[in-house]
């Protein structure tokens, strides 16, 4: 899922930024649980059942939204003045994604 990736990417820059502005504490946060989105789709790929597959998405998918928590937080919080909907943009469309990843692999 190139997406993840992708997002990880943009998300470092958004972490250079953020300390940038003396804001460590979120931004180590949001690149810890924003680069495991990743890890875990990457994990997954590798996956030896279905189950661990459905298990790997599934972290992935929680990791996602702990990362929508911590930009929204960002967002509405005033601690930088970075903006950050384009992130929040991303971060939609990923979580969509993967719990439809997941919900079909349960399903089936």
């Amino acid at each position: 899922m190139d997406s993840s990736f992708n997002f990880a990417i943009k998300i470092l820059e958004l972490y250079k930024q953020l300390t940038k502005e003396k804001e460590f504490i979120i931004s180590k946060q949001l690149l810890r649980c924003s680069t495991s989105i990743g890890a875990n789709v990457f994990e997954a790929t590798a996956a030896v059942s279905r189950k661990d597959f459905a298990n790997k998405m599934a972290i992935a998918s929680k990791e996602a939204r702990e990362t929508y928590f911590w930009l929204k937080l960002l967002d509405e919080g005033n601690l930088v003045h970075v903006p950050v909907k384009e992130y929040l943009d991303d971060i939609h469309q990923i979580i969509r994604l993967l719990t439809a990843i997941v919900k079909t692999t349960n399903k089936n």
